[in-house]
């Protein structure tokens, strides 16, 4: 592994998507500095990334607290110059119109739109005046469509999908390449098999290729980043290929 002078933000490093960017990046030579809102949680993906030779910084992260974004990245930086920036805060919920509060409304709203646009900017704050880098969004099928019982969940990723629009406007002649990434399946994650078998009975694994293992999103996310600036990729839709659609 040849070390980098460059570190990658990982917002929303869950156990499943989040980790396998980390794991991709720290093989690379990246210094990975994961957030998510319980920090114990990442103390394994440490063990394993130091492990391996990595380096990884690990803390607890309210991505809907500006002061803890500002923070967060801000150390990044400092550590080394900060060259990638993926958010990837998920708040996948499923309730039917007149179910959905307007606490779960907002709260869907914050998690994956407004905390993604706080995400965004600092990192184009601390990026521009380098005059490059890389801010990646994680999407889902909500981004394009709103789905039955999805109205919180769709409206937010239709959000986050304009920010980073704008943002891939504004700050692509600047030399920071903003991408979206719609993952149009389901992703292969415990709460997503468990889900299916309760929808569809007890033959709904029995095809592996209908979910994206993490590590394809990860490997996708590392294509972006290879990118050369003459042929940039705004978005980026990934789905298995036994998915219809």
């Amino acid at each position: 592994m040849q070390k980098r002078n460059a570190t990658v933000a990982v917002i929303g490093a869950g156990d499943f998507i989040g980790s396998e960017i980390a794991r991709k990046f720290a093989s690379e030579g990246f210094t990975v500095f994961a957030g998510r809102r319980n920090g114990a949680k990442l103390e394994p993906l440490v063990k394993e990334i130091e492990a391996a030779g990595g380096e990884i910084h690990a803390r607890s992260l309210d991505a809907r607290n500006e002061e803890e974004v500002v923070s967060f990245l801000e150390d990044a930086d400092k550590h080394a110059p900060l060259e990638v920036c993926i958010f990837n805060v998920g708040a996948n919920v499923n309730f039917r119109i007149l179910d959905t509060t307007e606490r779960v409304f907002r709260k869907v709203w914050e998690m994956a739109c407004y905390s993604g646009f706080l995400a965004g900017r600092e990192a184009a704050r601390l990026m521009l005046p380098r005059g490059k880098g890389n801010i990646f969004f994680t999407g889902a099928t909500a981004s394009l469509r709103g789905g039955s019982g999805y109205a919180a969940f769709a409206s937010a990723k239709f959000g986050l999908r304009a920010v980073a629009q704008s943002m891939a406007r504004e700050l692509g002649p600047k030399n920071i390449h903003v991408a979206h990434l719609i993952i149009d399946s389901g992703v292969d994650t415990e709460w997503v098999r468990q889900r299916r078998l309760e929808a569809l009975g007890t033959g709904a694994l029995d095809n592996p290729d209908l979910l994206m293992p993490p590590s394809s999103v990860a490997e996708s996310y590392w294509l972006l980043y290879r990118q050369p600036r003459s042929a940039w990729t705004f978005e980026l839709e990934i789905r298995p290929f036994g998915e219809k659609w």
